[in-house]
């Protein structure tokens, strides 16, 4: 009975695991392009600034997730009212900031793949 009793509560909690919800959206290179077709959206590059100053999304803001002061600087700059989309090189840095976003109150979209899909998509990059 003991033995039953830990089964049932393993599997409660793998189907419960499996059913909380990320806080932001991950979405591939197709439907990244879709969204920030919107002017309401705020496109982010949370890339370094020699990786943004290499190339980067058309009208991205660049705000590097891995200073200290990421959060202070994003909550200056974007508007908690309008979408964000997000980016990074491969989409792990960008998966960070999208949460910390996320747990401020922004809706969040973040780039699968980073750019490094969607330059291998073969879509538009720019340099400043």
């Amino acid at each position: 009975m003991k033995k039953l009793f830990t089964v049932i509560l393993a599997a409660l909690g793998i189907s419960a695991g499996a059913c909380a919800q990320s806080p932001y959206k991950d979405v591939d290179v197709n439907g990244f392009e879709q969204i920030i077709k919107s002017d309401s959206v705020q496109l982010v590059d949370v890339r370094r600034a020699d990786e943004f100053a290499e190339g980067h999304i058309p009208g991205a803001i660049h705000i590097d997730v891995l200073t200290p002061s990421f959060l202070s600087v994003a909550l200056t700059k974007l508007d908690k009212h309008r979408p964000c989309a997000v980016y990074c090189r491969s989409g792990k840095r960008s998966a960070m900031a999208a949460a910390l976003l996320a747990k401020e109150g922004f809706t969040v979209t973040n780039l699968s793949g980073g750019i490094l899909a969607w330059t291998e998509a073969k879509k538009k990059i720019v340099k400043d």
